[in-house]
């Protein structure tokens, strides 16, 4: 059974699913109504139990706040797949960053959450 911390994560990535935008692991965590954690693990935690509760959600879609991850990760995998470029960090070949970061990177302001409100209570009249 999903925690609700994970349940929350997973609606986070279904928003950032539909803005075709990805996300740092702080800003989901705020977003979700907690902390990441000591080194992002309370975020990671959650986003390893949607990836297994619910593989259909882009659990890709948050990514460490420095845009930075593991060269050979499936995470790197599916974004290079999905068009984000990737070029390794300059020293240490084995991390790669997203080229663009900000660009792809979407951060929640409260104007936006009110409006994602709206456009949530639009869709479900």
């Amino acid at each position: 059974m999903a925690s609700i911390r994970a349940e929350a994560v997973a609606e986070v990535l279904w928003e950032l699913k539909q803005l075709e935008k990805l996300s740092t692991y702080s800003q989901v965590a705020e977003r979700a109504g907690f902390k990441p954690g000591v080194n992002g693990k309370t975020i990671m935690t959650c986003l390893e139990t949607v990836k297994k509760e619910w593989p259909h959600l882009q659990w890709w879609r948050a990514v460490q706040d420095e845009g930075r991850l593991t060269a050979e990760s499936e995470q790197a995998e599916i974004l290079a797949g999905k068009g984000y470029e990737l070029q390794p960090l300059s020293g240490r070949k084995a991390v790669v960053e997203i080229v663009n970061f900000e660009t792809h990177t979407y951060f929640w302001t409260h104007q936006t959450d009110a409006a994602a409100v709206e456009a949530t209570a639009a869709v479900e009249e």
